[in-house]
């Protein structure tokens, strides 16, 4: 089952490309994909969360968006 999401997964990422630059296309997949099993392991696992876990997020979301937004900008 797990191969059928990576297959779909590479599917809709090979589609972004068309749309957007691989740089944003792979911050986005690389860093918001990390985000989102972080936040997955702290509400589904329980797993310890402190202020460095928080910020360490919100740091990579950040990065993320100033990735999207730099490509408006230039």
């Amino acid at each position: 089952m797990i191969f059928v999401f990576y297959a779909a997964s590479f599917s809709v990422f090979t589609l972004a490309l068309k749309g957007i630059d691989v740089s944003i296309a792979y911050a986005i997949w690389a860093g918001l994909g990390t985000a989102l099993i972080a936040v997955i392991g702290i509400f589904w696992f329980k797993e310890p969360v402190n202020a460095l876990k928080i910020i360490s997020l919100i740091v990579v979301v950040a990065g993320v968006i100033g990735l999207n937004l730099s490509d408006r900008v230039a």
